[in-house]
């Protein structure tokens, strides 16, 4: 990264595709172009190509490849989900999520909910996690689904997926979560979460934009929510993105190969930036989970500005490229939802900086991005309110 260019610091938005993974897109851009349906050549190459993805992707999440469902992205993934299990089990008509959710969780919801469905919304604690008790409390044979995220894209909170699954089980209830911020960054295994359904998106684990994967344990009963062919199972119609596919899979992989030490390289990154930051900036928090929690994210830091707009912070250090929220949600001052549901004032997250690290970042742009948001942060903070 040269001295110019912006400090990426907002992994959790997007990710840049790996060389490694544009490289194997490449082929199949131009001599390797064929339907994965035909009979032919061209298409059984182009259908290998998708079938060794398949097992890419589902290695990652310990899952067999046959319960992988390939998708647009996340969103889609979130839909199928739930819109797929309520068309196949419409007399349960009951959710079970968390107010802390992604849009892609919320928004359908929210929807289902106009239509007559019963939606309970969990609460968090201050480190943002869900209590399994709440979840047991209002869990019935009523209940279709319990859908919490895996790891919250704000704070990095990682969820008790386990026990939540545990609880949703008891009554017949499935178990969903959205793994899209976790997926490269903490192990995460389908056997041990205990879910049903698990959402996947590419864009966040180094993978073109535009492709993701729902995993649908054996098993587990879900209809298609759009018509027209017989592609994935029957679950998602329509021919397959194949370049993307392939890039997803590849991914996948370099998420499985670099977990341990990737892990270990963010966490300590986050380690660093928190302490210079924390020691140039008087009454800096840190929102949600301490550092040394082990369920958070390696690579996730809230951060919260004392007495200032978190968008005025970024605005005046223009080198760091971060954002004060979710990087749905731009061009509007609103206290991040995630950080209010915290316990926090809105007064008070309106001071919020995500800042979320990864393969872009080392110790040299760590520290600049640090002393960069300090010295705006100094600059901001003298302008009288």
């Amino acid at each position: 990264m040269s001295s110019e260019a912006p400090i990426y610091l907002d992994h959790n938005a997007t990710t840049p595709v790996l060389p490694e993974v544009l490289e194997a897109m490449l082929p199949y851009f131009s001599e390797h172009f064929g339907n994965p349906s035909s009979q032919h050549p061209y298409g059984r190459r182009a259908r290998g190509a998708v079938d060794a993805a398949r097992e890419e992707v589902a290695a990652l999440v310990e899952a067999s490849a046959d319960e992988i469902v390939f998708t647009s992205g996340g969103t889609e993934a979130n839909n199928l989900a739930l819109f797929g299990a309520m068309r196949a089990r419409p007399y349960r008509h009951h959710v079970v999520t968390s107010v802390v959710e992604h849009p892609a969780i919320r928004e359908p919801l929210g929807w289902l909910e106009r239509q007559a469905t019963t939606v309970d919304w969990l609460a968090v604690d201050a480190s943002g996690r869900v209590r399994a008790s709440d979840a047991e409390r209002v869990v019935s044979d009523k209940t279709l689904m319990v859908s919490v995220m895996h790891a919250n894209n704000e704070t990095g909170s990682v969820q008790p997926i386990e026990e939540l699954s545990a609880i949703a089980h008891r009554t017949g209830a499935l178990s969903h979560t959205d793994a899209a911020q976790s997926l490269g960054k903490v192990p995460v295994s389908v056997t041990s979460l205990g879910v049903d359904l698990l959402s996947i998106a590419g864009h966040k684990l180094y993978a073109p934009k535009g492709v993701g994967a729902l995993f649908v344990r054996r098993g587990c009963l879900i209809s298609p929510v759009a018509l027209g062919a017989s592609h994935e199972r029957g679950l998602r119609p329509g021919t397959e993105n194949v370049a993307s596919i392939v890039g997803l899979g590849r991914a996948c992989a370099i998420a499985k190969r670099d977990l341990d030490t990737e892990r270990k390289r963010l966490s300590a990154l986050a380690q660093r930036l928190w302490g210079r930051l924390a020691a140039a900036v008087p009454g800096l928090a840190l929102n949600g989970p301490s550092l040394d929690d082990p369920q958070r994210l390696p690579n996730t830091l809230s951060v919260r500005f004392p007495k200032v707009l978190g968008t005025d912070v970024l605005e005046g250090a223009s080198e760091v490229a971060a954002s004060t929220g979710s990087a749905c949600h731009q061009g509007e001052v609103h206290a991040p939802q995630g950080i209010v549901a915290l316990g926090i004032s809105v007064e008070e997250a309106l001071g919020t900086v995500r800042l979320s690290l990864g393969r872009l970042n080392d110790e040299a742009s760590v520290d600049r991005a640090a002393d960069a948001l300090a010295r705006s942060y100094a600059a901001v903070a003298r302008v009288p309110s």
